[in-house]
């Protein structure tokens, strides 16, 4: 295989996690009868330009289809993110009504609808129907396609060339990222902005947060690779931020190479820390396999442990990082019976691979487990405060990355 951004060879494995679901891909009660799809799941790094990515790709109407369950407004946390965006966003570059903003992969319109609510002209991208018509209800105007270059370019043709192109948590999902990026450059006004927030892989490694290996992940990026990426196709990262979600992501500020926009010194700095902390090194890659390891097996030593024990235990969040760690441990409802989660658009289907439930939260009132698992940590302070009420019977809350714990 090529790298997909510099097409270098690439032999170095980073993360094997075996076969897997798609981690979106969650199941119907008549889905249980027929046969699942499987792919894959290995990240390899490239040794020239150092992008993480998946070993191979997959078509991308088979990650995100119509019915695609996640909905970034579930989340509280998320949604108060995305109004503090708003308002730095809006001070920062001083957007009005006569500015234009383009937000790659709008969702449900979880952020748009700030802009919307301060008459500043907008547009969503997105491919997916569910998330799509969520958007539109609000007033967002949605263009149901998946971005790219020639999307950009039918856009620049029709005038909608932006001041802002935001991209939360998209660009590690696209298959093309340089193809993707040319489309970043070709939207963009002469002195327009575009942020993007990924998920820090220097965090990844840190923390041991294989978890947030899936399919629907095509890579897994520093700022190095990101400067590279940006450089080739003539856009120029200007600023850089280190933010607490999703583990610990990075929002950086683009512009086009030649635009009068200064670089600051958080851009050196952070390159800086990178090539300390060995990410521009083989061997904080190669080391990485043994510690996912270790994680699996201690939540399934738990897990096996509790249950000869006669405890019970229940997850909180069907996440697609819950997906990941279950299925890479081999987990099914024989030593976790039902997850539970507050997405309507999950409740009553069943976790990819695992098959199992997943229910209202409602049930852990009335099952009251020894032990809650909270599968997505990014949000475990969310959880521990909206579901608090399990300590009165003396539920534990558990995570298991970066390793197994009680969280308080």
């Amino acid at each position: 295989m090529k790298c997909r951004h510099c097409n270098n060879s690439l032999e170095h494995i980073f993360l094997d996690l075996g076969f897997a679901p798609p981690s979106n891909a969650y199941l119907t009660e008549s889905d249980l009868n027929t046969p699942e799809l499987n792919f894959p799941l290995k990240l390899l790094v490239c040794e020239k330009c150092w992008l993480v990515q998946t070993e191979d790709y997959n078509k991308a109407d088979e990650l995100f289809s119509n019915d695609y369950a996640y909905f970034s407004s579930v989340s509280k946390s998320w949604l108060n993110h995305a109004q503090a965006y708003f308002e730095l966003a809006q001070k920062k570059f001083s957007l009005n009504d006569k500015s234009y903003v383009v937000e790659v992969a709008s969702n449900d319109g979880y952020l748009l609808k700030n802009f919307v609510n301060k008459d500043i002209p907008c547009l969503g991208i997105e491919p997916t129907e569910s998330t799509a018509r969520a958007a539109e209800a609000l007033g967002i105007p949605v263009l149901r396609e998946f971005f790219g270059y020639q999307c950009a370019q039918k856009l620049a043709k029709e005038d909608k060339q932006a001041d802002l192109i935001i991209g939360n948590n998209v660009y590690a999902h696209v298959p093309d990222i340089n193809d993707f990026t040319k489309g970043l450059k070709e939207l963009l006004k002469p002195e327009g902005v575009i942020t993007l927030e990924f998920p820090h892989i220097q965090k990844l490694i840190k923390f041991a947060q294989f978890d947030t290996a899936y399919h629907e992940h095509f890579s897994y990026l520093s700022l190095t690779t990101v400067n590279t990426i940006f450089n080739m196709a003539g856009l120029r990262i200007w600023d850089v931020e280190e933010l607490d979600t999703h583990g610990g992501s990075l929002r950086i500020y683009g512009c086009h190479e030649k635009s009068n926009r200064q670089n600051t010194e958080e851009v050196r700095k952070i390159l800086n820390i990178e090539e300390k902390n060995g990410l521009l090194d083989l061997n904080i890659y190669s080391e990485f396999q043994a510690r996912a390891e270790k994680v699996k097996n201690n939540l399934l030593s738990f897990l096996i442990e509790k249950k000869n024990s006669g405890n019970s235990v229940a997850a909180y969040g069907a996440a697609a990082k819950g997906n990941t760690i279950l299925n890479f441990a081999g987990i099914k409802i024989d030593l976790l019976p039902y997850v539970c989660d507050s997405a309507p658009s999950k409740q009553g289907k069943y976790m990819p691979g695992s098959h199992i439930p997943i229910l209202h939260p409602e049930v852990l009132r009335d099952k009251k487990p020894d032990y809650i698992i909270i599968l997505p940590w990014n949000i475990s302070e969310e959880v521990l405060k909206e579901y608090s009420y399990a300590r009165d019977w003396g539920a534990q809350f558990i995570t298991a990355v970066p390793e197994l714990k009680i969280v308080e």
